[in-house]
């Protein structure tokens, strides 16, 4: 096996009706629930555009900060719930906007497309049909 940098071991035994957690000491737990119900607690949907926002923007400041830049950045998810046309199944819709402070519409999308052919997190998902990534001007 490759030698790696950092390594979670994450448990779910519940299902989205439950609990969900990291191993360790000061590991993660979370309460989780149905996106269809009131229930308190976070579900697959929340904590994909968690991972997706979280590792894009990550990128895009780190690409930045490689180019002597400091400009804020910010990524926004939408991510739905939707059922299959065939009736049997779901999956995610997922739309992401990405915006770039003080840089012009043209830089910034030049940054965030390196950005998302770096981020591990869209690694995985690249050539989905059901994500999308647009940059759009930075609102604070």
């Amino acid at each position: 096996m490759d030698k790696y940098l950092f390594e979670a071991t994450v448990h779910n035994t519940d299902g989205v009706e439950g609990t969900a957690f990291v191993e360790g000491e000061v590991g993660l737990s979370v309460t989780t629930s149905h996106p269809l119900d009131d229930s308190s607690g976070t579900n697959p949907e929340e904590l994909f555009g968690l991972a997706m926002t979280t590792c894009l923007n990550a990128t895009i400041e780190s690409l930045l900060s490689a180019r002597g830049m400091d400009n804020k950045s910010k990524v926004t998810a939408k991510v739905q719930l939707r059922r299959e046309a065939s009736g049997v199944g779901y999956y995610f819709q997922v739309y992401l906007f990405a915006s770039i402070e003080g840089l012009d519409l043209e830089k910034a999308e030049t940054l965030v497309r390196s950005a998302e052919k770096r981020c591990p997190v869209s690694k995985l998902t690249q050539g989905s049909e059901t994500i999308e990534i647009q940059t759009v001007p930075y609102d604070g």
